[in-house]
């Protein structure tokens, strides 16, 4: 697998249209937008949950101190997140 290159001073934002939602029957986070429903796992989630105008590396640095993880280790994960997202067109850069 290649590596995703996202700037951290990228600030990822849910395209127009696209709403972060909890499901009232799972109480799963969903992507909810105009062709479907995506439901998120836990970590996809808590990152989507920080795509409120703070760079990707300040995703990363709030995941690392609330969980108490390597944010190196984090990074890949966040960014390879944020890349599917994007690529889906349910993100976008700001």
């Amino acid at each position: 697998m290649r590596a995703i290159t996202i700037s951290g001073s990228a600030q990822p934002r849910l395209t127009s249209g696209v709403r972060l939602h909890t499901d009232s029957v799972t109480s799963k986070g969903v992507l909810l937008y105009p062709e479907g429903i995506i439901e998120l796992n836990e970590t996809a989630h808590e990152i989507v949950s920080r795509c409120d105008g703070r760079s990707v590396a300040e995703i990363v640095q709030a995941l690392a101190k609330e969980y108490d993880a390597d944010a190196a280790a984090l990074a890949s994960d966040v960014r390879e997140t944020l890349f599917d997202l994007y690529r889906r067109k349910l993100i976008e850069w700001t």
